[in-house]
C-alpha cells in the first residue's frame, strides 16, 4: 500500500461574532434534474458541499436554475497568461491540500483526473505537473497510471509518494514492498542538491506515509534523499525535469515542505506568483461587469442578478463580487428561518444594507419554519422541510422582482473538482455531510459562480481584500438547515432558544481564549437527554447541552480539540448559571470517522 489514511493536524482559518455583545407537505413534483456532483437530485440526497451550498440548492430549486456547463477553458483570467501548475489526483487524501499548497505560493494551480490526456495539459498551458500519493501500489493490477507523454521532460513533473513510485517504476526502475513500512514522522538526510532542496538543511524532519519503497533508480536519475529504511526517499533526473519525493511536502508535519514545493514551481517551473487576491478581485469584476453587460445588450434586458445570502461567508463574498461588477442590478435575499445563531441575522443586514449598500430583501420566515417543524423529530425529514419551506418563500419572493436574468451561488473549486472528476477519481471517499435539494432540469437563469476557481482559505482572504467585515469572513461553517439539526429531537421555540444562549457561550469563551481561529468548528448541542442535578438547595431535572470542538483542514476529517480544561470548566459553568433549563455539560472526544462533525 502506497499511501496510508493518516490525517492531518489543522491549520484551519476561522473567527465569529463579536465577543460579549450586550404534518410535512409533498415536494413539488418537477424535475430537479441532477446535484452539482452529476447525481440523481432530491431534497433528502447527501452530497458533499460547503457550509452555504445548502442554501445555494435550495434557491436553485426555487427558481429553475441550471446545472453548471463550464468550458473546458474556465480558468480564471488572472492566470491564463502564466499556465497553472497541474496537481494529477491519484487518490491521495492530501490531493486537494497539494493544490491549495502551490495556490499558497501565490501560483494558481488545478486538480485534474490522474489519467488526463498530455495534450489536454499543455492545451491548459501547464507550468508543471505534480503526480500526488495514493492508495494503490504501483505493481497491483489495474494500479492507476498517468499518460506516459508526461516523462518526455517537455514540462517538469514532481511525485510524491506514489508519484515518485510511478516515476521510477515506469521508466525502468524498481518498486516492491518495504521490509519497514514508513507511517508517520521520520528523519530524512537530503544527500544532493538538485535544485528541489535549494537552502534546506541536510538533515530534515518529514512526514511518510508508504508500505513500498523504490529499490532501484531508473538510468540517468540520481539519489537525492534517503532515510535509515529507504535509500531513495529523494530521486531526480535535471535533465528531464523529472524530480521525486517519498515524503509529504504537503502536511504541517513536513516544516520546510512548502520550501521544497516553492523550489520545484517557482525556482525549476518558472512559475510566476500572480495569483494573489487583490488580482483574482480586478479581473473578476471585470469578467462579470461585461458578462452581464453584453447579455443585457443582446436580450434588451435589464441584466438583473439575484443572489440568496445564508449568512456564510460563501455567498457573502460572492454577493460582494457581483455587487461590484453591477452595483444596484445585484438583489439579495435573505430568508431567516429562525434556525440562525445569536446576533448573525441583524450582521448581515447591517454588513450588507448599511455598510455596503446592497439591495437586500430580508424575508422573515420563522413563524413558517416552526410550524413546519412542529413535531419532527428525524433528521432527515428536518433537512426536507427546511429545503422545501426556503423554495416556497424563494418562489413567493422571486415572482415579485420581475424578470432576473442570473443567478449568483458560491460554488467552490472542490465543488468543481468534484463534479468534473466523479467518474474518474480515484480517491476512495471518505463521507459526505450535508443534505441539499437538488438541480432542476429546465433553464430559466444564467448562472454566476465568482468563486468557482477558489478554496475556502482563499474565499476568505478575497473577502478580507473586498473590505467585509472579519465577523463574517472568519465564520466558522455554519450548516443550512442551522441550529435545527443541533437539536437532537423536536424543534421549538424555547428548545432554539435554549440552544441559542449555551452556543453564544461556547463561542463567547472560545474566543476569549484565542481559540476560535485555531478551530474549524465549535458549537453546543441540545441534547433529547434530561439529568438529575441540585441547584440551591433543590433538586433539578433538566437538560444536558453537549460542546463540540473540532480541529480540520476541510471537513472531510476532524480531530476532536484538545481544548484547555478551564475553558471547558468556564464555559460548563456559565452555561448551567446563564441558561435556564440547563444542568449539566459533555464534552464530544469523537473525531471523523468515525463520527461526524455534526451530530445529525
Amino acid at each position: 500500500m502506497a499511501e496510508a489514511t493518516e490525517t492531518e493536524s489543522s491549520e484551519a482559518e476561522a473567527n465569529g461574532p463579536p465577543r460579549r455583545q450586550p404534518a410535512e407537505r409533498p415536494p413539488s413534483g418537477r424535475d430537479r434534474g441532477k446535484t452539482v456532483h452529476g447525481e440523481a437530485a432530491n431534497a433528502g440526497h447527501r452530497v458533499l458541499a460547503p457550509d452555504d451550498a445548502e442554501v445555494e440548492a435550495y434557491l436553485e430549486t426555487a427558481l429553475n436554475a441550471p446545472a453548471p456547463e463550464r468550458s473546458a477553458d474556465d480558468r480564471p483570467a488572472t492566470d491564463r497568461a502564466n499556465g497553472p501548475v497541474v496537481v494529477l489526483d491519484f487518490g491521495s487524501q492530501f490531493a486537494q491540500l497539494i493544490a491549495r499548497r502551490v495556490r499558497e505560493l501565490d501560483v494558481y494551480s488545478e486538480l485534474l483526473p490522474h489519467d488526463t490526456p498530455f495534450e489536454e495539459l499543455e492545451r491548459r498551458g501547464a507550468r508543471a505537473i505534480i503526480l500526488s500519493g495514493g492508495p494503490s501500489s504501483v505493481y497491483d493490477e489495474g494500479a492507476p497510471r498517468p499518460d506516459p507523454a508526461i516523462w518526455a521532460g517537455r514540462i517538469p513533473v514532481l511525485g510524491i509518494c506514489y508519484g515518485a513510485h510511478l516515476m521510477a517504476q515506469e521508466l525502468g526502475g524498481d518498486v516492491l514492498p518495504a521490509t519497514r513500512r514508513e507511517y508517520g514522522p521520520a528523519n530524512v538526510t537530503i544527500t544532493h542538491d538538485d535544485g528541489l532542496f535549494e537552502g534546506i538543511e541536510r538533515e530534515q524532519p518529514v512526514w511518510m506515509s508508504h508500505g513500498d519503497s523504490i529499490t532501484r533508480l531508473p538510468e540517468g536519475f540520481q539519489a537525492t534523499a534517503q532515510t535509515d529504511s529507504t535509500p531513495f526517499a529523494g530521486l531526480a533526473d535535471p535533465t528531464r525535469n523529472l524530480y521525486g519525493i517519498q515524503f509529504h511536502p504537503e502536511v504541517v508535519h513536513t516544516p520546510r515542505g512548502r520550501d521544497v514545493l516553492r523550489n520545484f514551481v517557482i525556482g525549476i517551473a518558472g512559475a510566476s506568483p500572480t495569483w494573489t487576491a487583490a488580482n483574482f478581485i480586478e479581473t473578476t469584476v471585470a469578467e462579470i461587469r461585461e458578462r452581464v453587460d453584453a447579455h443585457a445588450r443582446q436580450t434588451g434586458s435589464d441584466g438583473l442578478v439575484i443572489c440568496a445570502l445564508s449568512g456564510g461567508v460563501d455567498s457573502a463574498v460572492a454577493a460582494a463580487l457581483v455587487h461590484r461588477a453591477v452595483g444596484d442590478r445585484l438583489t439579495c435575499i435573505y430568508v431567516d428561518h429562525g434556525l440562525m445563531r445569536k446576533k448573525e441575522s441583524e450582521l448581515l443586514r447591517v454588513t450588507f444594507e448599511r455598510d455596503l449598500g446592497m439591495r437586500l430583501v430580508m424575508v422573515d420566515g420563522r413563524e413558517r419554519f416552526l410550524a413546519r417543524l412542529a413535531g419532527v423529530e428525524d433528521p432527515e425529514q428536518k433537512r426536507k422541510i427546511i429545503g422545501d419551506e426556503f423554495i416556497r418563500v424563494f418562489e413567493e419572493e422571486a415572482t415579485k422582482l420581475g424578470r432576473i436574468d442570473f443567478l449568483t451561488q458560491g460554488t467552490l473549486y472542490p465543488d468543481v473538482i468534484e463534479s468534473a472528476t466523479s467518474e474518474t477519481k480515484a480517491a476512495q471517499k471518505i463521507k459526505t455531510h450535508h443534505n441539499v435539494g437538488g438541480l432542476p432540469a429546465d433553464l430559466r437563469f444564467k448562472l454566476i459562480e465568482p468563486l468557482r476557481y477558489l478554496f475556502k482559505d482563499e474565499v476568505r482572504r478575497v473577502g478580507m481584500e473586498l473590505g467585509l467585515p472579519e465577523a463574517m469572513v472568519l465564520r466558522q461553517p455554519f450548516p443550512g438547515p442551522g441550529l435545527a439539526i443541533r437539536i437532537i429531537g423536536e424543534v421549538t421555540r424555547e428548545r432554539l432558544d435554549t440552544l441559542r444562549e449555551a452556543d453564544w457561550i461556547v463561542i463567547d469563551e472560545i474566543k476569549a481564549a484565542n481559540l476560535y481561529r485555531s478551530l474549524w468548528q465549535s458549537f453546543a448541542i441540545l441534547t433529547p437527554v434530561r439529568s438529575v442535578g441540585v441547584m440551591g438547595d433543590g433538586r433539578t431535572y433538566a437538560n444536558v447541552v453537549a460542546i463540540r470542538a473540532v480541529t480540520s483542514e476541510d471537513g472531510m476529517t476532524a480531530d476532536w480539540a484538545k481544548l484547555p480544561y478551564d475553558v471547558l470548566g468556564k464555559i460548563s459553568s456559565r452555561i448551567v448559571n446563564e441558561v435556564p433549563g440547563v444542568n449539566r455539560v459533555v464534552y464530544d472526544i469523537s473525531s471523523k470517522p468515525p463520527a461526524t462533525i455534526e451530530w445529525e
